[in-house]
């Protein structure tokens, strides 16, 4: 059986990625059918064949999902420690290092049971309950992605959730290996924004949130976070992810660029 993966793919000219990520099963009860040990080992990075616009994959839509019929022990151990799952993820925040995993595991079975596709926005996390949805926070470039947590790992005391591939592009760090990142649960119902692009000056933020706020008859307010020396104007919240889609259409038709979904 295939505990995990304890290498890593080497980036060109990166450092080497370690550690990233379970991408198959424990040896456990956390699924069945784990991957024979006469398979043969594949190098692990990108897809032979990239996507085109895989950077601008729809996040999937938080709901409210029962807990998986595997992968959600009270506890488990991989080599010789110890890890606990949580009973819920509801305000479940964690910042630190984030990889990602690739080919090597592709269509071979994530603790939930489900084939793992690289192309897909799922991640796995060694404490989370399976599945839960999280926003994960690129803090060196500030871009987002909501993914779906089905798998467990990285079983490395420097990395706190391991991305598909699919993730990594959308977050900007696919050629690096690694990016610090915050990881936020959605556990819940949680509520939906329209964020609009950065702006260097709070006028000028001041000035579009006000013509958000005409335009759509929706509120609107300035938000800025201690990582980020930009002003972001986020409109909201809103009456669910089909309201969010019209505004976000009305905003791109009225010369705003294309707001990002939001939930928090």
């Amino acid at each position: 059986m295939e505990i995990g993966r304890m290498g890593g793919w080497m980036p060109a000219g990166g450092r080497r990625a370690e550690g990233r990520g379970f991408g198959a099963c424990l040896c456990m009860l956390l699924i069945a059918g784990c991957a024979s040990a006469g398979m043969p080992e594949l190098a692990d990075g990108p897809p032979l064949s990239i996507p085109r616009d895989l950077s601008r994959l729809p996040d999937p839509v938080p709901v409210t999902e029962p807990k998986s019929a595997t992968g959600n022990p009270p506890s488990y151990q991989v080599m010789g420690r110890t890890y606990h799952v949580l009973d819920s993820a509801a305000g479940f925040e964690q910042v630190g290092l984030a990889s990602w995993y690739g080919r090597k595991f592709h269509g071979r079975r994530t603790s939930s049971g489900e084939p793992y596709d690289m192309l897909e926005l799922t991640a796995a996390h060694t404490s989370l309950p399976i599945p839960t949805y999280v926003e994960v926070t690129n803090l060196d470039n500030q871009r987002r992605a909501i993914v779906r947590v089905n798998d467990r790992g990285p079983f490395h005391d420097d990395r706190i959730i391991d991305l598909s591939y699919a993730a990594a592009v959308k977050l900007g760090f696919a050629e690096l290996g690694t990016a610090r990142v915050r990881v936020l649960s959605l556990e819940g119902a949680p509520e939906i924004y329209l964020q609009l692009d950065p702006v260097p000056k709070l006028a000028e933020a001041d000035r579009l949130r006000e013509a958000l706020r005409e335009l759509t008859g929706k509120p609107a307010q300035v938000v800025r976070t201690a990582e980020d020396p930009a002003y972001r104007v986020q409109l909201g919240p809103l009456d669910g992810e089909q309201e969010a889609k019209r505004l976000q259409a009305l905003l791109t038709a009225a010369d705003y660029g294309v707001p990002a979904i939001h939930w928090r």
